[in-house]
């Protein structure tokens, strides 16, 4: 019997190793959660990266260095510089440089990005909902617990992170 993914993708033969299939699994459903979300933040005129920052900025509730920022980022982005002048250019941060370390830049959210954020804040929460919102708690815990370990083998893997 061959499984969804199999079916969906077409492929006649089995998947070579529960890996592979768990995998592209994996890689499928992001694709279309990230076409879902990529829909909703054209609606608001900005991309994921830079939701992302300024959901940021507003937990955070204080001006924040831009490489904390970057640390924090969901997905790594090269070229933190460019969002950040991008959403400076919309209006949606200021930058600070710091007076002690003028290497520092500090970032934070305009009044306007607030506004925005707040606009958003139903349809993106609308969004998770329709997405994930049929798997139960238990169940959303599994999978968040299953990713989770399935990353901090990358992170811990010997010579992977190693220069």
């Amino acid at each position: 019997m061959s499984s969804r993914l199999q079916q969906e993708l077409k492929k006649k033969r089995p998947f070579d190793r529960p890996e592979q299939e768990a995998l592209l699994n994996i890689l499928r459903t992001n694709d279309q959660f990230q076409n879902r979300f990529g829909k909703l933040f054209r609606e608001f005129e900005i991309t994921s990266s830079q939701y992302n920052v300024l959901r940021i900025l507003r937990g955070e509730g204080r001006p924040m260095p831009c490489l904390e920022i970057a640390e924090r980022m969901i997905q790594v982005v090269p070229a933190m510089t460019g969002l950040l002048d991008r959403l400076e250019a919309q209006q949606l941060i200021r930058r600070e440089r710091c007076t002690e370390d003028r290497r520092v830049v500090y970032i934070e959210p305009t009044a306007q990005a607030l506004d925005l954020l707040a606009r958003m804040d139903q349809p993106v929460q609308s969004l998770h909902h329709s997405l994930i919102g049929h798997l139960t708690p238990a169940e959303l815990k599994e999978l968040s617990r299953l990713l989770e370990k399935a990353r901090w083998s990358l992170d811990n893997t010997p010579g992977e992170n190693e220069a």
